[in-house]
């Protein structure tokens, strides 16, 4: 099989950013958001999705962590959805339940074509860190639109705010991970009834 990277930046007068994504790592990364709770998030999701990822990202922290969170999701997308190209033998669907302590998160990936987003959390906190609780939300949404994926993310229970989050970037690289792996029983083609995804 060849080798699924791929590298996506995006400039705008908000974010200067560029991404390499390899979903056939080992969870090697190198981020740096400027935002010490999400670059934490973000390795998390790239160690447990065994993911390799080079982020850098400039944005107008100064404003608040808005742009530079969703920008780096808007981007994520894009590069997952580069990566997977034609999606042939691959098994597109994913799931994990991922406990952190006392928080549990449910995640469920179709990597379909067709973006969809539904999220359950709740956060008692306006922010982790430097970054605004609200954010784990958009940045989520950004990743399913941009990469055309279908994405749910439960919280089934949980009080630390960081527990929550964190099982919910963990739990996304942990479906996305089994989305993306190979099905040799496809042969050279796409796991649909469509034949097309």
């Amino acid at each position: 099989m060849e080798q699924r990277i791929a590298t996506v930046s995006r400039v705008t007068n908000e974010t200067d950013i560029t991404l390499t994504l390899n979903l056939d790592g080992n969870g090697k990364n190198h981020i740096d958001t400027g935002i010490g709770f999400f670059d934490h998030m973000l390795n998390g999701f790239a160690r447990h999705g065994l993911f390799d990822i080079d982020l850098r990202c400039k944005g107008d922290l100064e404003i608040d962590s808005h742009h530079t969170v969703e920008d780096c999701g808007i981007v994520l997308g894009e590069a997952i959805k580069k990566a997977v190209g034609e999606k042939k033998t691959i098994k597109r669907y994913g799931s994990a339940i991922l406990p952190m302590d006392e928080a549990l998160v449910l995640c469920a990936v179709d990597l379909s074509g067709r973006p969809y987003f539904s999220y359950d959390a709740k956060y008692t906190v306006p922010r982790i860190g430097t970054m605004d609780s609200e954010m784990v939300h958009d940045f989520f949404y950004a990743i399913s639109y941009s990469a055309s994926m279908n994405l749910h993310i439960k919280q089934l229970y949980g009080v630390n705010n960081h527990h929550i989050a964190e099982s919910s970037f963990k739990a996304f690289g942990k479906a996305l991970d089994m989305a993306t792996m190979y099905e040799e029983r496809l042969g050279n083609s796409v796991w649909s009834t469509k034949g097309t995804l």
